[in-house]
C-alpha cells in the first residue's frame, strides 16, 4: 500500500512537471508571437488615441476601457475559437482572410491619408454632424468605431501569432492566444491611456510642481501634447498603410505571385548594403516605404470599390 502510494507521488509529480513544461511552452511561444506581431501592436497603439481626441478630459480614460474591454471580447469570444476552428477544419481560408484584413486596414490608412492631404474633399457631413451631436452618441459612435478597427487589428493579430505556433496539441494554442490576447491588449491599451492622460499629469505640474524646473517640465508636456497626438496620429496613418500593405504582399507571395514583393525586398537589400552597419535598418525602411505605397494603392482600389456602397 505504501509503495502504491509514493508511486501514485510520482506519477503526480511527472504530471505536474509536464504540466510546467507546458506552460513554459506557452508563456516562450507567446512571447515570441508578441514580437511577430510588434507591427500591428505599434499600429493599433499609434491609431486609438484619436478616438478620444475632442472628447470631454474625464471620459478619456473610461471610453479608454470601454475599448479594451471591447478587444478583449474580440480576441476570446470571436477571434479565438475562429482561429482554432479555421486551423482544423479550413486552414487554407486563413490566408484570404488575413489579406482581407489587411485590405481593410489599406482602406483605412488611405482615408486617412485623403484627410490629411486634402481635407477639405475627404469632409464628411456625416462627421461633422456626429461632432456636434449628442455627448453619449458621439462617444458611443466612437467606441463603436475603435472596436470595429480593434477587431481587424486583433485578427491580424491572432492569425500571425497562429502562424508562428510550433505547439501540436490545441489546448497549448487556445492558452498561447489567450496569453498573447492579454498581453498585447494590455500592453497597446496602457500605452494608450499613458498618451491621453499626459498633458493632464503635465497641466498637475505647471500648477503644483515643487520647483520652477518642475512647473517649467509640465507646461512644456501641455504644450506638446497636441502636436504630439497630430504626429502620432500619422505615425497610425502610416502604420495603417505598411502593415495592411505588407500583409496583402505576402498573402500574393502565398499565392505563387510573389515577384513584386521579391523585387522589393531584392531592390531594399541591395541599397541597404551600400550603407554597411546600417544595412539593416536602411532594408527595413524601403521595405516599409514599399509595403506603404502597396497598401495605399490597395486602398485607393478598395475606396473606388466601396464607394456606392458607403456614400464616397
Amino acid at each position: 500500500m505504501i509503495s502504491g502510494f509514493f508511486a501514485l507521488l510520482d506519477d503526480i509529480a511527472a504530471i505536474a512537471k509536464t504540466a510546467v513544461a507546458s506552460l513554459d511552452d506557452v508563456a516562450v511561444q507567446a512571447v515570441k508571437a508578441s514580437k511577430n506581431a510588434a507591427g500591428i501592436v505599434i499600429d493599433d497603439a499609434a491609431v486609438t488615441p484619436r478616438y478620444v481626441t475632442g472628447l470631454a478630459p474625464e471620459r478619456e480614460l473610461p471610453i479608454i476601457g470601454r475599448i479594451a474591454w471591447g478587444s478583449i471580447k474580440n480576441k476570446l469570444l470571436y477571434l479565438l475559437p475562429a482561429a482554432l476552428l479555421l486551423t482544423a477544419f479550413a486552414p487554407w481560408s486563413i490566408t484570404p482572410l488575413l489579406m482581407a484584413g489587411g485590405a481593410y486596414l489599406c482602406f483605412e490608412g488611405y482615408e486617412k491619408l485623403l484627410e490629411l492631404l486634402m481635407p477639405a474633399a475627404a469632409a464628411s457631413p456625416k462627421a461633422a454632424e456626429m461632432q456636434n451631436g449628442d455627448p453619449k452618441a458621439v462617444e458611443d459612435a466612437k467606441v463603436a468605431s475603435a472596436i470595429r478597427t480593434d477587431f481587424i487589428l486583433s485578427a491580424e493579430i491572432m492569425a500571425l501569432t497562429l502562424a508562428s505556433l510550433t505547439l501540436p496539441d490545441l489546448v497549448g494554442k487556445a492558452l498561447t492566444l489567450a496569453l498573447v490576447a492579454f498581453l498585447v491588449t494590455g500592453a497597446v491599451y496602457g500605452a494608450v491611456a499613458l498618451i491621453v492622460k499626459a498633458d493632464d499629469f503635465g497641466f498637475y505640474l505647471a500648477k503644483d510642481g515643487s520647483t520652477p524646473i518642475v512647473r517649467s517640465f509640465g507646461r512644456g508636456i501641455v504644450q506638446a501634447m497636441p502636436r504630439f497626438l497630430k504626429w502620432l496620429g500619422i505615425v497610425g496613418m502610416f502604420a495603417m498603410l505598411w502593415v495592411g500593405g505588407g500583409i496583402v504582399l505576402h498573402g500574393l507571395a502565398d499565392y505563387g505571385l510573389g515577384a513584386v514583393p521579391h523585387v522589393i525586398h531584392d531592390l531594399a537589400a541591395s541599397a541597404g548594403r551600400v550603407f554597411g552597419p546600417l544595412s539593416g535598418v536602411v532594408t527595413w525602411l524601403i521595405d516599409a516605404f514599399a509595403a506603404g505605397l502597396a497598401g495605399a494603392a490597395v486602398g485607393w482600389i478598395v475606396a473606388r470599390i466601396s464607394g456606392p456602397f458607403i456614400g464616397h
